[in-house]
């Protein structure tokens, strides 16, 4: 088990909560501290609660057991902290708890008629909102709290419009109370934190940080790192510029593996693939002194350039065709680690497994997370994109944020040309994990 230290600063006041407050919640930057700090309170709260059914929600069960349990886990081991994902259940010291997904428009189904006696919830701006107002309304048992956490949206975001906004007690990011005495004022009880409230990697992690800063640019650099609640608008990628990302094809540099390709899938629209590679930078000792990230080659079909539509077997033909084509001016044995595909393309997914296409998955489909992804990598000049990929290469300067879904609190790209980057998306989003570590450490 880890050894927990004491909390401090903004975490501590964050745990300090009024008798009176019913909804905890902590907002701000990515790890700054909001989840550590709602974390402990759970536990507490699992030992001296009401009696009667917990719940522990987020976007998926998958991001649950990361972001909340397998920490937990860590901290208070495997025998205080249980977690069988084939049930959906977890126990906390004993106290039961339901996990609950809430990642479509149906999720809140998943809680009709249930009655809590506290729930906690990760994510809370990326659950749809008629959840999260069916779950405040199953706490029906006296004492019931709900605790969650959240990353800043837009400023017009159901979450901020209804609920923080009208919080009774605000600790802002300065660490200044703001007490609502409005008789519209909720129970609600509101930290906001940033990244330098994290007072453990402040002291002991400082590179950290500012690795970190360097990871988000723009939009998700406000958001993420300086806590506000600002509105997406105009290009999506600000800093594109061909004369500064695009390779010729004939000039791309040996690459030492090849991560994915990512699939977006269309009938009448588009069908494409991105093909990500791996560079490992050298200097003339031989030394690996960095890496880069390189899309080598796009496939590109679309029955709306004088194409007729074709089946789903039709286009895997083609595609599975495309993938034994050489993607590189040299001769190589590499081939993609994997291929991600659009999560709603279930008929074309089955078409590539019954023609033996293997390591095939779902690609990550977070929108905003994964364009911010993308954003990060170009700003810091960690991308660079073929010259072979003319579509890539063409929707691009036109990428740009819809103002009327802006106008409602929800981040949205406008749908137009956007296969191609969103075939880019999956497959950089998908495999994060990988290069990640190697692009922040050197």
């Amino acid at each position: 088990m880890a050894t927990l230290e004491p909390l401090t600063g903004k975490a501590a006041k964050a745990v300090d909560i009024p008798s009176w407050a019913k909804i905890i919640a902590c907002d701000g930057a990515v790890r700054s501290g909001k989840t550590v700090s709602e974390l402990l309170l759970w536990v507490k709260y699992c030992l001296h609660s009401p009696a009667g059914l917990l719940l522990i929600g987020g976007r998926t069960e998958r991001t649950i057991a990361n972001n909340l349990i397998y920490p937990l886990q860590s901290w208070f081991g495997a025998e205080n902290v249980q977690y069988r994902s084939s049930t959906g259940m977890c126990w906390i010291f004993g106290r039961e708890c339901l996990v609950v997904g809430f990642n479509d428009a149906q999720a809140q189904t998943k809680i009709q008629g249930l009655t809590l006696a506290g729930a906690l919830l990760d994510e809370a701006a990326v659950v749809p909102e008629a959840a999260f107002t069916m779950l405040v309304s199953r706490l029906s048992i006296p004492g019931a709290r709900l605790f969650f956490t959240c990353n800043p949206e837009a400023p017009e975001h159901w979450l901020k419009k209804k609920w923080l906004d009208r919080a009774r007690l605000w600790i802002d990011k300065d660490g200044k109370a703001h007490e609502n005495p409005a008789d519209d004022s909720l129970k609600l009880f509101r930290v906001t934190f940033v990244l330098e409230d994290n007072t453990w990697l402040v002291h002991n992690n400082p590179d950290y940080i500012a690795e970190l800063k360097l990871q988000y640019t723009g939009l998700w650099y406000r958001r993420m790192i300086e806590s506000e609640w600002v509105a997406a608008e105009g290009a999506i990628y600000p800093m594109w510029e061909p004369q500064r990302y695009v390779v010729p094809w004939e000039k791309l540099p040996k690459m030492s593996q090849i991560l994915a390709v990512g699939c977006d899938y269309g009938t009448t629209n588009a069908s494409t693939g991105l093909m990500l590679a791996l560079h490992d930078i050298v200097d003339d000792t031989g030394r690996i002194t960095g890496h880069d990230l390189y899309v080598i080659d796009e496939f590109r079909y679309d029955s709306r350039a004088g194409n007729p539509r074709i089946t789903d077997a039709d286009l895997s033909e083609r595609f599975r065709r495309w993938l034994h084509t050489e993607h590189l001016p040299y001769e190589t044995a590499l081939e993609p680690d994997y291929v991600f595909v659009d999560p709603a393309a279930a008929s074309f997914k089955v078409q590539l497994i019954e023609d033996g296409i293997e390591n095939l998955g779902d690609g990550e489909n977070n929108v905003t997370y994964g364009i911010s992804r993308v954003a990060s990598l170009l700003d810091t000049d960690k991308l660079h994109i073929s010259s072979r990929c003319k579509g890539l290469i063409e929707e691009f300067p036109g990428y740009c944020w819809d103002p009327k879904a802006s106008d409602q609190g929800i981040d949205k790209p406008i749908k137009v040309a956007d296969h191609s980057l969103d075939g880019l998306r999956y497959a950089i989003a998908s495999t994060e994990s990988v290069w990640q570590p190697l692009i922040t450490n050197t």
